[in-house]
């Protein structure tokens, strides 16, 4: 019901964007392609293990992070306690995302992440807190917003499927960038996290996936 008065709003502040909701089913806004595990950091975990890779290649070098630590998500302390290069060969890590995942656990058992406070801070305060991690950028930290915790109104800019999205349903001659999107996106506030799910689809449900 939520997420009908949400479209609803949506079509009402932007014609564009309401035919693009005329257009595109509900059904397929779902992103999850993958399970996502519930706590903070093992998602973070699952997000640094995926960086730059397709669906199924990211799902597959996260279950053998898993494996090597007898099929469970490890705990911080057993990241830091695991031999780098061991960790490296056999989840297939490159040196860069095994040195960001020692990143992540040291910011968490230093304290200096504190995951359970992220649930109370606003948007940008989070992206901050995260990006001060090895190897989690603004992308991630937008994407734990809008995907793990849920919040409504985020808009990644860097987005390329965004920008491709926008740049064809709003018939512009380029690639927007970072002004020219959250300009446009002022009429979806505060809303912006469901209007990229529409964006998102109508580039999943192209034919040419143009």
């Amino acid at each position: 019901m939520a997420a009908l008065k949400s479209s609803t709003r949506l079509k009402r502040s932007d014609p564009v964007m309401a035919a693009l909701i005329e257009r595109v089913p509900e059904s397929i806004l779902d992103r999850t392609e993958v399970e996502r595990p519930d706590d903070h950091y093992g998602a973070l975990l699952r997000s640094i293990t995926g960086q730059q890779l397709s669906v199924k290649a990211a799902f597959a070098i996260y279950q053998r992070v898993l494996a090597f630590f007898d099929g469970e998500i490890p705990t911080p302390e057993q990241i830091l306690a695991a031999d780098p290069e061991e960790l490296k060969a056999a989840g297939g890590l490159s040196r860069a995302k095994t040195q960001y995942l020692r990143s992540l656990a040291e910011h968490v058992v230093s304290g200096e992440l504190e995951l359970l406070k992220l649930n109370d801070l606003p948007d940008d305060e989070v992206i901050a807190e995260l990006v001060a991690v090895k190897g989690l950028g603004v992308w991630t930290a937008q994407m734990f917003l809008m995907f793990h915790l849920g919040r409504e109104d985020v808009m990644p800019t860097g987005d390329l499927g965004i920008r491709r999205a926008v740049m064809i349903e709003y018939e512009l001659p380029e690639l927007p960038g970072h002004d020219q999107l959250i300009e446009l996106s002022e009429a979806w506030r505060p809303h912006r996290t469901l209007a990229c799910l529409y964006l998102w689809a109508s580039v999943d449900a192209s034919p040419d996936g143009s």
